[in-house]
């Protein structure tokens, strides 16, 4: 089997293997990996296709969850995608992992159980006390491709109810966050439905998520993610938050990149760092 996210390696050795050269960029990311190392002592690789963002992100939240978000207990929360299609008829495009959805029922139907399956994961995960169980059944799951690509469709598809909401409260004058804006202000993405046709439906296929992306994931799981942005070392864009008005009460995760569009995870905080 193929495990998605390899076992850890000492972060400080792992820096020294991929970056030995003299070069200014070799010299920067030792320093932004020296960096990290005071408060992590491993790093997890990431398998590197087209879904790594979705992939860190969600192993991590899955790695320390000691609870199920609320917005995963709602009742609708299944329903989802049958409340949606009811709205909006462009949504039957919505691109099912490998093959095009043609019928309405079809496409409800499977990302129903897209997020069911999300659901009854992070419920499982979130109950394990024991940190060693927790983490060996993340490492599980993440040898199981089905299941593994279907929860990062259930990701894709709570990105695009974030969107829709954050898209209305604009058009009826709520206040929405700055990256709504940015995320909107795209030739191709002026709505969601344009949103889901270029963007979304690539993610995984051929492209990634770009960086006003991550913040709509971070506000479609309600979470903080944290990146340590390895070739901004030495700016103020080093350590990057989405969003970067977090809401107290969001868990956080942290990622780390060297280029915007691989991520790793960086694991076993220091301990003179854990207050």
């Amino acid at each position: 089997y193929k495990l998605s996210v390899a076992p850890e390696i000492d972060i400080v050795e792992y820096c020294r293997k991929e970056w030995r050269g003299n070069t200014p960029v070799a010299k920067r990311m030792r320093k932004g990996y020296e960096a990290v190392a005071h408060k992590f002592a491993s790093i997890r690789r990431v398998r590197g296709d087209n879904y790594c963002a979705l992939r860190a992100t969600l192993f991590q939240a899955l790695s320390q969850a000691t609870q199920l978000p609320s917005w995963l207990q709602s009742e609708d929360f299944t329903m989802l995608a049958e409340n949606l299609l009811s709205k909006y008829d462009w949504i039957k495009e919505w691109q099912l992992k490998e093959k095009m959805a043609r019928k309405m029922g079809e496409i409800s139907d499977e990302i129903r159980e897209y997020l069911i399956l999300l659901r009854e994961k992070w419920k499982n995960i979130s109950e394990i006390e024991d940190l060693v169980e927790k983490q060996e059944a993340c490492d599980k799951l993440f040898t199981n491709e089905e299941e593994e690509y279907s929860l990062y469709e259930a990701l894709k598809f709570l990105m695009l109810n974030t969107a829709i909401r954050l898209y209305n409260d604009d058009k009826n004058g709520r206040s929405v966050p700055v990256f709504s804006w940015l995320l909107f202000a795209r030739d191709t993405s002026s709505n969601p439905c344009q949103l889901m046709h270029n963007h979304l439906n690539h993610i995984g296929h051929s492209g990634g998520l770009e960086q006003v992306e991550m913040f709509l994931l971070a506000y479609a799981l309600q979470y903080t993610i944290q990146v340590y942005r390895l070739y901004k070392y030495g700016t103020d864009e080093f350590i990057t938050l989405y969003p970067n008005d977090p809401e107290e009460d969001w868990p956080v995760v942290t990622l780390i990149t060297e280029d915007d569009r691989h991520y790793n995870i960086p694991v076993r905080m220091c301990q003179e760092t854990v207050l």
